[in-house]
């Protein structure tokens, strides 16, 4: 310690020098130049609103765009306690505004079962809201409310042309926190997942865009602030972590159709159930590498039966645990198109009518051969 003393000292007295002779001076927030002149050492607010980049820029803009389209929804639904007793659940979810008229888009299951309907603009004005229509297979409503003013609405895009990687925005109301912004990107498309009351949603957009309970029926909206798709599941039921799932807006606008044309919601039917196969599974069953949608059952009085279209002869186990139906029908092209995953089937039914004709390609006793169904009416939810 006698030793390094008489050290230490020399460099606190050269440190006091150099800081005391130099031109330079550091203070709180500010800096001194050699010549007197001084500067901010932090940025101010204005300094760093006009040096956004274009990206920043982009997601501003369309906030600004689409917030005040974007509603948050309350519903109230009357269920009974153990004793019988009948008690209001309130549940909330987000939906947005489509017309300047007061019609908004959101999840079915957002209203499904209510008995009172409040829809909260972004300027907070409070309306009672009623049910136009739902169709329940794909998770989709619409919804009014009567407003003496002109309404923001947004634009619908077109979910047909998204590419993975392209930048998406979700707006909604999580957790109750309205006007809530998040980025991110197409994770994957097609994707098919299962609700909470076991229906089958075909086509999703997955996105890592964060969506929590509350933004279910929000806008999930492309770069240019057109709606592609409508915010309808996470994985897992706590919240966000990064897996999403959106149903794609060409599926609303679908609904949105059939319902100026007939006044109702009548999505086409085929009325069969399928199982993608392909590659060493299909070669597994000595059916086309290159796969297609497998015929699992074919319901009575539906329009696959009536174009004769065939269900499995025999099951059998694959791989030790799954049981699948084989000596049915292997549909390898819709309207043209090969199938090429699970939800090529719904896509084409995206497009239909009820009383449209679907072109599909079966493959049957070793060769391919044409057929056309003359597609009904849906007659149950699945």
């Amino acid at each position: 310690m006698k030793v390094l003393r008489p050290f230490l000292f020399a460099v606190v007295l050269a440190a006091g020098f150099i800081y005391f002779t130099s031109g330079t001076r550091w203070s709180l927030g500010r800096w001194a130049s050699p010549g007197g002149a001084t500067g901010p050492l932090f940025t101010d607010a204005a300094s760093a609103a006009s040096g956004f980049s274009a990206d920043e820029q982009n997601n501003i803009d369309i906030y600004k765009s689409a917030r005040d389209a974007t509603v948050n929804i309350t519903s109230v639904v009357y269920r009974r306690d153990w004793f019988f007793q009948v008690y209001p659940e309130e549940g909330s979810g987000s939906g947005f505004l489509i017309k300047s008229t007061g019609e908004i888009l959101t999840n079915s299951h957002v209203v499904s079962g209510s008995s009172q309907l409040t829809v909260t603009l972004a300027d907070k004005k409070v309306y009672k809201a009623r049910v136009l229509g739902v169709d329940r297979r794909s998770d989709l409503a619409l919804i009014k409310i009567d407003s003496d003013a002109k309404l923001p609405a947004l634009t619908l895009g077109n979910s047909e042309g998204l590419v993975v990687g392209q930048k998406v925005l979700a707006i909604g109301n999580p957790f109750g926190l309205e006007g809530t912004l998040t980025t991110g990107i197409v994770s994957s498309l097609n994707r098919s997942i299962q609700d909470q009351s076991g229906t089958r949603l075909e086509g999703m957009i997955q996105t890592d865009a964060a969506i929590n309970p509350g933004n279910s029926g929000g806008p999930l909206l492309d770069s240019h602030g057109n709606v592609i798709g409508i915010n309808t599941a996470i994985y897992g039921s706590q919240g966000s972590i990064g897996i999403g799932f959106a149903m794609p807006i060409n599926r609303a606008k679908a609904m949105l159709q059939e319902m100026e044309s007939t006044g109702r919601v009548a999505r086409p039917a085929l009325g069969i159930s399928v199982v993608f196969i392909s590659g060493d599974l299909a070669d597994m069953l000595r059916l086309p590498s290159s796969g297609g949608l497998l015929v699992q059952s074919v319901e009575g009085g539906s329009a696959a039966e009536a174009a004769g279209l065939r269900g499995p002869s025999r099951q059998v186990i694959v791989g030790g645990f799954t049981e699948v139906g084989i000596g049915g029908d292997l549909i390898v092209a819709i309207e043209g198109e090969p199938v090429t995953g699970p939800g090529s089937l719904q896509t084409a039914l995206d497009s239909k009518r009820v009383g449209d004709l679907l072109r599909m390609t079966l493959f049957r006793n070793g060769r391919n051969q044409q057929v056309q169904v003359k597609l009904t009416e849906a007659t149950k939810e699945f």
